[in-house]
């Protein structure tokens, strides 16, 4: 919907126009009464959003004149930005005055002989009077000052049941809650449905409120559709008059409830809240509060597509309703295009309902819909084809498919309704990095922290957690870290984004002629085997673009060969210098031109599994760049010196960068770094640990190497890693054990070098030359620690009391020469290894004997060596 994103990229301009970098640029060329009349403006627009939000989808002009302010509220926020990085580029050069001869590196070859005051004039000018062309049109399109209000299909509990198809596994599941008399601390307790949209929660409800044995367990049974507004009163007045019928008026919420609490006081009820979408923890306790004298086993349905009331309510254990079985799925189908359970009397179209209904991923409320439109039509096999081979969302403009899954996206903020169109940019199928992702949002400038004190990642984190519990994401089948969406949603994503996102396909390049795809703002496309630069050719008049994301429907670091033509890179790159995010990861990129030092926006760059050996030396120019991502980028060896100009750099992944040997000097400057996944100290001019003590926001995952570079104790503790929020950390001396090495020095840094308790999950050890471990390696402050590695510390005599970490489900213990035996050391006093499920010894070449686990007790086992042991 063109309105949101027109909504959310105003609030960024909004702030961008109330930030001191700008207003003071602003002053100094002379731009400032430019600026506030075109603050003034969009004012005056923006109060028009929520009329024109509710009648884009009917009028088709309205839906242009959103289109138009999107567009301009891009161009603005550009400006703003370029006048943001100026500011950036005055502060970093010690520059004094507003302009020199460096400006022109920012200034579009066309506008080269103009100053920078000049040309803010004449684009603030333009955009301006643009915008009060679109203010004016307001009278002719009826755009008014409007609240904006949402619709919702209301439910009863009525219910045809010879039109429901499957759920039997489902309602038996559900009843034996409902008849049951499960333990809970209440005389009443929740029984959940929770799925996405169309899944049919509604209907497997009403099975349930009509069953027989249903309606003779329960002495009072309602029936409540919430919908939009969780109306106490509303809702408590409803059941009031389920149990009693009568319709009495109340004079307020106390003597409505407190009538209520006397109807069901030693009475067991049944009441179904359909459709609950508030999350409001206080809310619910108001709602149930007459609830608390009824008789014991009194039940609550609760049907919901979000997650988090419920986790408040301390339903832990909830489980989603699945979309239907193919057989199921395809009864449903037939019922309602045919009028009968089957295919049996129409093989001819069995293919095509096959087909259809694979598309739909057996979604019950999509089954029904389009079944239902061809129940309209005549059973002619090409009408069957043709709806087999359009795209679903052009058959939903009559108000059916889309209207259905709008739903759960109308409910959404829209901030979250902007995030969820990014996601069109993703072709079906692809598996979603839940922290990739957000570095992309924050990269697009989505998360906005105007309103939080919390930070980009934090809001990001929340904003997908947020989608997930209203099932727009669900985890990936194989894959717990990762995450997939429902074609069906991917469909709606595409729907709603408008032309302003773009996946790049062979279809769109071959019909380049007929579409405009100069104005598009966002472009993805899928990864080939040999990528021309052909392909791209429709997109070189998209020189307002800000993404250029290379995606893939196979997992990252499955194996492949991508190649790419050097002058995408060389000729193309350059001509785009509105990018904020590029990710070329995967592709055998062996060089990166210099240009990409020019890209001024630039937030996010993925060069992740390329074959390259280093970065051009200005790519320390890019002063806006978050996250730099370089990942398995095994023939890295450095990385420029003057990293120290990326101020605003907040994540530096080099993982798996085994030839990088030095991190840049100074590095310890960037403050606002989260993520540096490896860390190497020493070397000439390399980094020092004592660096690390101002890295204050570092967190998630890193590898520490060249410890044995340490001089001092007291330089390791001054890193203050037990102040940092690390994940996993890996601890990892030189593997060359000879002469200099200094064994108490490396037990003192190593105890100096205690990471945070709370967030450590894995923990290795790797090369350390101490006879013993510091006492914190096992102390079982570390309750949420799962995995340990223990490898090349070839001169310790013991092990630490790891079996006492009550979370630990992996230990790994490598070349640990020394150690002859492993008993009451390891294991500690009480019960041990609570969690373990793998243990694994390897090479330990003196290991007389050792202790085994053997159900939920330990027997030492005699003359070990090499052993693993695994528990499922």
């Amino acid at each position: 919907m063109a309105e949101i994103i027109a909504s959310e990229l105003l609030r960024a301009v909004f702030e961008k126009l109330s930030s001191e970098a700008v207003k003071k640029i602003g002053r100094s060329q002379g731009i400032q009464s430019e600026l506030k009349k075109l603050e003034r403006t969009l004012t005056q627009i923006q109060s028009l959003l929520n009329d024109a939000s509710q009648k884009e989808i009917t009028e088709k002009a309205v839906q242009n004149w959103l289109n138009g302010l999107q567009h301009l509220a891009y161009d603005i926020d550009d400006v703003l930005d370029d006048l943001e990085t100026q500011a950036m580029h005055h502060e970093l050069t010690q520059e004094s005055g507003a302009i020199t001869s460096k400006v022109k590196k920012l200034v579009p070859t066309c506008c080269i002989n103009l100053s920078l005051s000049q040309r803010m004039h004449h684009k603030l000018d333009d955009i301006t009077t643009k915008l009060q062309d679109l203010e004016k049109e307001k009278v002719s399109l009826g755009l008014i000052v409007k609240d904006e209000r949402s619709k919702r299909i209301y439910q009863t509990s009525l219910v045809d049941t010879s039109s429901v198809v499957g759920r039997e596994k489902e309602k038996k599941e559900l009843l034996v809650k409902l008849l049951g008399d499960e333990p809970c601390d209440k005389n009443f307790s929740i029984v959940p449905i929770v799925g996405m949209g169309g899944l049919g929660k509604t209907t497997l409800a009403k099975i349930l409120y009509d069953d027989e044995k249903v309606k003779k367990h329960f002495e009072l049974m309602a029936w409540v559709c919430v919908s939009d507004q969780f109306d106490i009163f509303n809702i408590s007045k409803v059941i009031l008059q389920s149990v009693n019928g009568e319709n009495k008026e109340f004079a307020d919420l106390n003597l409505l409830q407190v009538t209520l609490r006397n109807q069901l006081k030693e009475k067991r009820f049944l009441i179904v809240l359909d459709d609950v979408w508030s999350e409001n923890y206080e809310e619910w306790e108001t709602l149930v509060s007459p609830f608390h004298d009824c008789a014991p086993r009194s039940k609550i349905i609760m049907t919901t597509r979000k997650m988090q009331l419920l986790k408040k309510l301390g339903c832990d254990d909830l489980s989603y309703l699945q979309t239907l079985s193919d057989d199921d799925a395809m009864s449903l189908f037939a019922q309602h295009a045919l009028g009968v359970n089957n295919f049996d009397s129409h093989p001819i179209l069995r293919p095509y309902g096959e087909g259809i209904v694979k598309k739909c991923d057996n979604l019950p409320l999509a089954l029904r819909v389009l079944g239902r439109l061809l129940r309209t039509k005549t059973k002619e096999e090409d009408e069957w084809k043709e709806l087999l081979n359009s795209d679903i969302w052009e058959l939903g403009k009559g108000g059916e498919i889309i209207p259905a899954l709008r739903l759960s996206y109308h409910d959404l903020s829209a901030c979250l309704k902007q995030l969820f169109a990014y996601c069109s940019l993703f072709p079906k199928d692809y598996l979603f990095d839940k922290d990739d992702l957000i570095l992309l949002w924050m990269a697009e400038g989505f998360l906005n922290q105007s309103s939080s004190n919390k930070s980009m990642e934090s809001l990001g984190l929340e904003y997908f957690e947020e989608l997930l519990s209203r099932s727009f994401f669900q985890n990936a089948p194989n894959d717990s870290s990762l995450f997939v969406m429902h074609d069906l949603l991917n469909d709606l994503a595409i729907s709603i984004a408008g032309v302003f996102f773009l996946r790049l396909d062979n279809e769109i390049v071959k019909d380049a002629r007929k579409k405009n795809l100069k104005k598009y703002r966002h472009m993805s496309f899928c990864r080939e085997e040999y990528e021309a630069y052909s392909k791209f050719k429709p997109i070189r008049s998209s020189t307002s673009l800000r993404t250029f994301l290379a995606v893939s429907v196979e997992p990252e670091d499955s194996w492949g060969e991508f190649y790419l033509s050097s002058k995408i890179l060389v000729d193309l790159l350059p001509k785009l210098p509105l990018l904020r995010v590029l990710r070329l990861s995967g592709y055998f990129i062996s060089e990166v031109p210099g240009t990409i030092g020019s890209l001024k926006h630039l937030r996010y760059l993925n060069l992740s599994r390329t074959i390259i050996t280093c970065l051009p030396v200005n790519v320390s120019n890019l002063y806006n760049l978050q996250a730099l991502i370089l990942y398995r980028c095994n023939r890295l060896t450095m990385l420029p010196i003057n990293f120290t100009k990326l101020k605003n750099l907040r994540h530096l992944d080099i993982r798996d960068t085994p030839l990088l040997s030095k991190i840049p000097f100074g590095i310890g400057k960037l403050k606002s770094l989260q993520t540096l996944s490896k860390i190497i100290i020493g070397g000439d001019n390399g980094l020092a640990i004592t660096e690390l003590k101002d890295l204050i926001n570092l967190r998630g995952k890193t590898q520490m190497k060249g410890l044995d570079k340490v001089e001092m104790a007291m330089h390791a503790r001054e890193a203050n890693l037990s102040q940092k929020r690390l994940s996993e950390l890996e601890l990892e001396w030189s593997n060359v054990f000879n002469g200099s090495r200094k064994e108490s020095l490396e037990k003192e840094v190593l105890d100096a070098l205690k990471p945070h308790s709370d967030s450590l999950i894995k923990l290795g050890i790797v090369s350390y030359g101490g006879i013993e471990f510091p006492n914190w390696v096992g102390d079982t402050s570390y309750l949420n620690l799962i995995s340990v590695s223990l490898r090349g510390c070839k001169h310790c005599t013991s092990l630490p009391p790891l079996g006492q970490l009550p979370s630990l489900k992996e230990l790994y213990i490598e070349d640990i020469n020394e150690v002859k035996a492993i008993g009451s050391e390891l294991i500690g006093t009480g019960r041990p290894f609570r969690s373990l499920e793998v243990l694994e010894l390897r090479n330990m070449k003196k290991l007389e004997w050792c202790v085994e686990k053997a159900g939920s007790s330990f027997f030492i086992s005699q003359g070990v060596e090499n052993r693993i042991y695994s528990r499922a």
